[in-house]
């Protein structure tokens, strides 16, 4: 008998392959060797991506597995779902054949990793995004055959991404690389940022005047594809009755304790609905959302150092910046250099302020989701203790998160934002101000209201509508808002996992502390928690608990 491939050799492999196919990912993971590529997204490229994971799958279930070391068997069983998930991806869900908003966001991001980041000089990047733009018209291309039948949804989603992917192209291509003083280079640039306009705006018009008209497939998943994704993406095996009857139970609890604590701050004699609504109408001015966001992470750094609840490493500074406007559909996000670069380079967390182009009225209504309290649910969210405290740590052990990065289930990275935001309240942050925890009650609304949609809308019969109306009336957002929630449910089905993953740390800190009784420390479980690098919470508790139930959630 052969000897066993190895499975550290194997994960390299597999990462080596992964990052070759998905060159944007690669990128911002810190791995510079295909910063000049997009990605093929053509069907064969498809078919052949396909084709090598079940190769790679193949390998996997031929190691011996009596040869491996407890963690190594833990890795190989979370190896073989990530590997069968993304060919569930690409065979059964089919989002590459559904949903062009999906070519969009990979040619935004892929040219927005090149211009936000620092990893080279700008010439040397102003090259690689020449390289990436004469490809563009080879993956609209790509997108024009491969989409024929698309839900509506997704032809209304993907022309808004492809029509704030060309601002992108026209407007923030030529500003990021001003100070490039190439003139052939920049030649080169403008001309090939002109076709790749070109090509961008005309697959927009087809999509609107040939696609959109003629749209008439579903969106849904159904219950099985539903079950199959949340099982091989997040290590959760679970029936979807289950997860509902879970989100129902959370969501009646949270609005419960949003109810007691909006009447306790507003007197028996007020309507809790009455001074949240209030309590929205206080917010940062159009134009001052971005100053409001860099005070608020300056002082969450200093609770989180003089409260000793996590370990906060030193690094480079993070500028809050607002949101470009390829990536304007999304509230607030973090842009954090991966753990693989050689050095460490500036983080950017990007808000979205009201657009100045709107009525006043409509600017007001939208910052309204933007109210104080709210904003320091996101800032922790986003930045400390949620995605940018998370990156540091995870640049503190690439060695193991070699092994686990691309192996991330959204549970654990999005579960652990939303956990810090419970958390974080539930440490004195906001204490004499009831309206922070009122805050992050209502960001939590948000979150299991999406849990709830995300089910019924892929698993049920309810429409964006219904969805509309939920979010609205259970999590009290607003018209413009809610709608937009409801919307990103359709392609997003599994935007569950903010709720999912804070519901299974929090039990894993249960039993964590249990287990641990006066020995317990919150900073110790936190560092721990965040020294295993990011794998489903199923394997974390397999490494930090000595007995586990292997009960996720309650």
């Amino acid at each position: 008998m052969p000897a066993s491939e190895p499975l550290p050799h194997f994960v390299d492999d597999l990462l080596g392959y992964l990052h070759e196919t998905h060159p944007t990912h690669a990128t911002l993971d810190g791995v510079h060797t295909h910063d000049d590529l997009l990605e093929d997204l053509s069907r064969q490229g498809i078919e052949q991506n396909a084709r090598a994971l079940s190769g790679y799958l193949r390998r996997l279930e031929e190691i011996d597995r009596a040869g491996l070391t407890p963690i190594e068997a833990l890795e190989h069983r979370m190896l073989a779902d990530h590997v069968r998930g993304r060919m569930f991806e690409l065979e059964e869900v089919r989002t590459w054949e559904r949903n062009p908003q999906m070519y969009a966001d990979v040619l935004a991001t892929s040219l927005a990793a090149q211009t936000l980041f620092t990893h080279a000089s700008p010439p040397e990047r102003a090259r690689r995004v020449l390289s990436k733009l004469r490809q563009v018209p080879r993956l609209i291309q790509s997108a024009r055959d491969n989409i024929k039948e698309p839900p509506g949804i997704f032809c209304k989603v993907g022309i808004e991404a492809m029509r704030g992917t060309l601002k992108f192209i026209d407007d923030d291509l030529p500003r990021a690389f001003s100070s490039v003083d190439d003139l052939h280079l920049l030649g080169d640039l403008a001309d090939a940022q002109e076709e790749a306009s070109k090509s961008v705006a005309a697959y927009a018009n087809y999509l609107e005047t040939e696609v959109a008209p003629k749209a008439r497939s579903s969106f849904r998943l159904g219950v099985d594809k539903f079950e199959q994704k949340v099982r091989l993406e997040e290590g959760l095996s679970m029936p979807v009755d289950k997860l509902l009857n879970i989100a129902l139970r959370e969501l009646q609890k949270t609005q419960e304790e949003f109810r007691s604590l909006a009447g306790r701050a507003g007197g028996k004699d007020k309507d809790p609905l009455e001074l949240w609504a209030k309590t929205k109408a206080v917010h940062p001015k159009p134009g001052q959302l971005v100053g409001m966001g860099r005070e608020q992470v300056d002082e969450l750094k200093i609770f989180l150092e003089r409260q000793g609840l996590i370990t906060v490493p030193e690094g480079e500074p993070i500028v809050v910046a607002p949101t470009p406007e390829f990536y304007r559909w999304s509230f607030a996000s973090m842009w954090t250099p991966g753990p693989f670069e050689s050095k460490p380079g500036r983080a950017f967390y990007y808000l979205t302020d009201a657009d100045a182009s709107w009525p006043v009225e409509r600017q007001h209504e939208y910052l309204r989701d933007y109210n104080y309290p709210t904003l320091w649910s996101i800032s922790i969210h986003e930045v400390y203790p949620g995605h940018f405290l998370h990156y540091q740590h995870l640049r503190k052990v690439t060695s193991k998160a070699r092994r686990s990065i691309l192996f991330a289930p959204a549970s654990f990275v999005e579960g652990w934002a939303h956990y810090c935001e419970h958390m974080m309240i539930e440490a004195g942050f906001g204490r004499t101000d009831p309206g922070v925890k009122l805050g992050q009650l209502a960001e939590a609304l948000i979150r299991l209201v999406r849990f709830v949609v995300g089910i019924r809308l892929h698993t049920e019969d309810l429409s964006v509508e219904q969805g509309v109306r939920l979010f609205r009336d259970e999590a009290f957002m607003e018209e413009a808002s809610a709608r937009r929630e409801a919307e990103r449910g359709t392609f997003d089905p599994t935007y569950l996992v903010y709720s999912i993953g804070k519901l299974m740390m929090l039990k894993l800190r249960q039993d964590y502390k249990h287990e641990q009784g006066k020995a317990f420390s919150l900073r110790t479980f936190h560092d721990t928690l965040l020294g295993n690098g990011t794998a489903p919470l199923w394997l974390h508790r397999k490494l930090m608990l000595a007995n586990d139930s292997g009960d996720v959630l309650e």
